[in-house]
C-alpha cells in the first residue's frame, strides 16, 4: 500500500493541527466556494453541501489526491449562526448563548478517485451563564471573531463552556474518528503513527 496525497481543503489552523495531531501528513488548500444559506435550505443539508462542494473544488484540481473538506455551524434555535460581523454581533451572539444548550453540527467529506463520501456529527454544547463584563473580555481577545457563534473552544472559550455532548473534536471542526471511518469507505486506511496508505486505486 502506497501513502496518498492528502489535502486539506481549508483554511483552519484547528483543523490542520488536528490531521497532525493524529499523524496525517497534508498540504493546506482552501477551497472557495460560495457559503450562502440557500432558501429554505435547513442547517444539516447546508453544512454537508459545503463540505461536499469543497471537496469537489480540490478533488477536480488534484484527482490524485485524498481531499478533506469539513463546514462547521452554530445552530440555537434552529438558526444558523455564522462568524460575528463586529465585536456588537459577536457580545449579541455570546448573550444568546449564554447558560443555554446549543448543537454543533460538523460536516466531513473525503473524496478520492471517483467517491466522495461525507457525514455530520452532531455536538450539544452547554454554556454557562455570562454576565456583561464576561463578554466584553472574551470580546477583547478578539478570538469570537473569526468563529462560527462568536467562540471557540479549544482556546479562551473553554472556560465558558460547562458541557459537551458529543464529539468534542467536531466542535473543533473535524470528528477525528468519523474521519477514519470516511476514509476507510474510499479505500484509505488509517495506522496510527504511520499515517494513511490507500489500498484501492487513485
Amino acid at each position: 500500500m502506497t501513502a496518498p496525497r492528502v489535502i486539506l481543503a481549508s483554511q483552519s489552523p484547528r483543523r490542520g493541527e488536528l490531521l497532525t495531531l493524529i499523524g496525517i501528513a497534508h498540504e493546506v488548500r482552501p477551497a472557495d466556494i460560495d457559503e450562502t444559506v440557500r432558501a429554505g435550505e435547513q442547517p444539516v443539508p447546508h453544512c454537508e453541501r459545503l463540505a461536499r462542494e469543497k471537496a469537489a473544488v480540490l478533488a477536480a484540481q488534484a484527482p490524485d489526491a485524498v481531499v478533506i473538506a469539513a463546514d462547521t455551524i452554530v445552530v440555537v434555535d434552529g438558526e444558523i449562526l455564522g462568524k460575528p460581523s463586529d465585536a456588537a454581533h459577536a457580545d449579541a451572539m455570546l448573550a444568546r448563548l449564554s447558560g443555554r444548550t446549543h448543537a454543533v453540527f460538523t460536516a466531513i467529506a473525503v473524496a478520492h478517485g471517483a467517491q466522495t463520501v461525507s457525514a455530520v456529527e452532531e455536538v450539544q454544547v452547554t454554556f454557562r451563564l455570562l454576565t456583561a463584563a464576561d463578554r466584553v473580555a472574551y470580546i477583547a481577545t478578539g478570538e469570537p471573531m473569526d468563529k462560527a457563534g462568536a467562540y471557540g473552544i479549544q482556546g479562551y472559550g473553554a472556560t465558558i463552556v460547562s458541557r459537551v455532548d458529543g464529539d468534542y473534536f467536531s466542535v473543533m471542526g473535524l470528528g477525528l474518528r468519523r474521519l477514519v471511518a470516511l476514509l476507510a469507505e474510499v479505500g484509505v486506511s488509517y495506522a496510527f503513527a504511520a499515517g494513511v496508505a490507500s489500498s484501492g486505486p487513485e
